[in-house]
């Protein structure tokens, strides 16, 4: 399983109080910000969801809001999530949640380390754009679903 480049994830109350520290303050640079979901040129990302995300349905909103839990979040990209999901399945892996779609068409999944930290496996963002696009959206589909701009994605399904 090539897990590639890694991206801790901060899960924030509030993504504008947040970004504002994060840009304003510490001067750190915007990769992509689709909203809630805010990834910094920096190597991490804050993150802000709401009670019908997966992870709230699974460990509870509050853990996203309470100073006293662990917020925090390891996440990778990989370009064959199904056999990096075999992988971990046969290794009996205890996860959060096996293969989901996530609400902007990625596909995840997430488990847990031996002591219990959060870890995240999705599809990177080109091989996620591209199969939204094998499936038959429209570039103007992809970008409302996703968040991710028409010249993004124009960049990722064009030869």
């Amino acid at each position: 399983m090539d897990l590639g480049s890694c991206c801790a994830v901060l899960f924030v109350a509030n993504i504008e109080a947040s970004k504002k520290f994060y840009i304003s303050l510490l001067g750190f640079d915007v990769e992509y910000d689709f909203g809630k979901n805010v990834a910094f040129k920096q190597g991490f990302a804050i993150w802000e969801f709401g009670s019908d995300h997966i992870i709230a349905r699974r460990l509870g909103v509050g853990t996203s809001k309470d100073r006293n839990v662990n917020r925090f979040e390891l996440y990778f990209e990989v370009d064959k999530l199904e056999v990096a999901y075999k992988h971990l399945k046969e290794e009996n892996v205890r996860f959060l949640h096996e293969l989901h779609e996530e609400p902007w068409g990625q596909k995840t999944m997430r488990f847990f380390d031996p002591d219990n930290h959060l870890v995240e496996v999705g599809e990177k963002l080109a091989a996620f754009i591209g199969r939204l696009y094998r499936e038959g959206l429209s570039v103007d589909e992809i970008a409302l679903k996703s968040g991710v701009s028409m010249d993004d994605i124009r960049r990722f399904i064009e030869p």
